[in-house]
């Protein structure tokens, strides 16, 4: 086990993490068709951001950059507005029983990012129009399920917060779910813009959940993301506003120095929290892994990473998608759990741990 050391430097300030807003957007014809799709070309001409129309969401093509890098760059700034055809959901364990697709993409520049390889060639932005019809696909899913809850997680292939103000597509999914008795919806985000969701009438029925990490985490790998403090004011506002709050630490990284890192962040956040015990608080708890393919990408992408991707040092996993994962040895797995769970506990013996994975 990692040696406790003494206490991380403080972060450097940063400065207030201002609303996405994308370089260049592109609409589908028939995006067009739908009230949300007009609402956004309306706030894309109100921005004076430059759009034109592409045929497909699907196939983005001529993305600026003289380089493949820049280009991937270039596309994390460009918004693809379009119609989410395929409304057969895929399953989202453990968070959930399945992924709601209202986007996929994200602003974030997080160099362990499992979208990465997922998204493959299409790492630009996309928001669906259509709402009315996934939310029709959602009730389907609850039906088929009664008497059993039925639980959708809202942030498997994006991060919605982070367009929440251009969308509005979660305060959809939040007044839905609010009148399903079996319905249930979940998201995660490394974003603090959350005020749009403060007074709306949710009725328990959304957990929001932060990804929370320690200070070199966030510093080294999480580029583009609102910051530590700025997710910590946001939780709170969530919890006053009632909703059901979770935390998820991840990816949990083994680092020089991580055991003072991990306990100097439970010790943060119990600080930041509401005196009063938050009701039916949760944690997920990830630890760090990569495929083969996960760490071409990543190092073709952020070249000067720090990233530790030694697959000598790993543990082989097989995943579901038909490649290995490289996870920790078990004894750094057992250690990682160990502490961490301690220190959850130490600050907040209230609280329930979902998982470790």
């Amino acid at each position: 086990m990692a040696t406790l050391t003494t206490a991380e430097p403080p972060a450097k300030p940063r400065t207030h993490t201002k609303p996405f807003v994308p370089d260049f957007v592109y609409f589908e014809p028939g995006a067009l068709e739908y009230p949300k799709g007009i609402q956004i070309m309306d706030w894309v001409k109100s921005q004076n951001i430059p759009f034109k129309m592409t045929t497909s969401h699907n196939r983005i093509t001529g993305l600026p950059g003289d380089t493949e890098l820049q280009q991937y760059k270039n596309a994390k700034r460009t918004l693809v507005v379009g119609v989410r055809k395929t409304l057969t959901f895929d399953q989202s364990k453990p968070s959930a029983e399945y992924a709601i697709p209202i986007s996929t993409g994200c602003m974030g520049h997080c160099h362990y990012c499992y979208l990465q390889t997922t998204l493959g060639a299409k790492p630009y932005i996309r928001v669906y129009v259509n709402t009315g019809d996934i939310i029709s696909a959602a009730k389907k899913y609850i039906d088929e399920r009664i008497p059993e809850i039925t639980r959708f997680e809202a942030a498997c292939t994006s991060d919605p917060v982070g367009l929440e103000h251009i969308t509005g597509s979660l305060t959809e999914l939040i007044n839905f779910m609010a009148g399903e008795e079996y319905g249930r919806l979940r998201f995660v985000t490394k974003f603090h813009h959350v005020d749009p969701l403060l007074d709306l009438k949710h009725g328990g029925h959304t957990r929001i959940r932060f990804s929370i990490n320690s200070d070199y985490v966030i510093r080294q790998f999480e580029p583009a993301t609102s910051s530590f403090e700025e997710r910590i004011e946001a939780a709170g506002k969530i919890a006053k506003a009632g909703y059901p709050l979770g935390f998820i630490i991840a990816p949990i990284i083994w680092y020089d120095g991580w055991e003072q890192g991990y306990a100097d962040l439970l010790q943060r956040l119990a600080q930041a929290m509401p005196d009063e015990p938050v009701k039916d608080l949760t944690f997920e708890m990830i630890q760090h892994r990569f495929t083969k393919t996960a760490k071409a990408t990543i190092e073709k992408r952020y070249p000067k990473t720090k990233l530790e991707m030694d697959m000598e040092k790993r543990k082989k996993k097989w995943g579901r998608y038909g490649q290995y994962k490289y996870v920790y040895p078990d004894e750094q797995q057992n250690a990682l759990r160990e502490f961490i769970t301690e220190r959850i506990f130490e600050h907040f013996p209230y609280a329930k741990i979902d998982y470790f994975t």
